[in-house]
């Protein structure tokens, strides 16, 4: 089977949302994600609340209330009758996120077996047929196909192959035919010789 490794922050799950929610609420502000076209709320707050900005992040439950974006289960779940799906994330850049990313996954995805989660640091270590994400620099080191998940964030970068949301995901990969095992497959049938 061909394999997708799939990000989680902003692929699978809503992190901006959150992000802003504690932020609005923190500072008493209305910012929107069509405020960040381009950029990231690292970039429009003010240096004196970067480290809140990081705070929101280390706090225990903010990787376990984030909602699931629209259509990634039943997407993953149809694909994963295809194609082996392994979820890989940036889970080294906030090492309190570990338990409550592995929490997550298995509450919204069950039918991904934690055997394939990777937490990683730096992803070009992936190997995979696709990868979809919504960081470039991420795209740019992957040696398969990426796919550029739309974010607020990454409205500007091209030269991507972009999808917008979950139907957008199913319908690249319904193109895409099912690769039959570069090996023989033995056929079911009894042995000679027995009864």
């Amino acid at each position: 089977m061909q394999r997708i490794c799939v990000d989680m922050d902003e692929v699978m799950a809503d992190t901006l949302a959150e992000h802003i929610r504690r932020y609005n609420q923190a500072f008493d502000e209305e910012v929107t994600p069509e405020d960040l076209a381009g950029k990231g709320l690292w970039e429009i707050a003010p240096v004196d609340r970067q480290g809140q900005l990081r705070a929101f992040l280390d706090a225990e439950d903010f990787f376990e209330v984030l909602d699931v974006l629209p259509g990634a289960q039943p997407v993953l779940q149809d694909l994963s009758q295809r194609f082996e799906i392994f979820i890989a994330t940036q889970a080294m850049a906030v090492p309190n996120s570990l338990g409550p990313k592995y929490r997550w996954l298995q509450r919204h995805f069950p039918f991904i077996p934690p055997s394939h989660y990777v937490f990683c640091g730096n992803k070009s270590i992936l190997r995979a047929d696709f990868l979809i994400d919504d960081q470039p620099r991420n795209l740019l080191r992957f040696e398969g196909q990426g796919l550029l998940y739309t974010a607020p964030h990454n409205l500007m970068a091209t030269g991507f192959v972009r999808v917008n949301n979950w139907l957008e995901v199913a319908e690249f990969f319904a193109a895409i035919p099912t690769s039959e095992p570069d090996f023989p497959v033995p056929s079911a049938q009894p042995s000679p010789g027995r009864s």
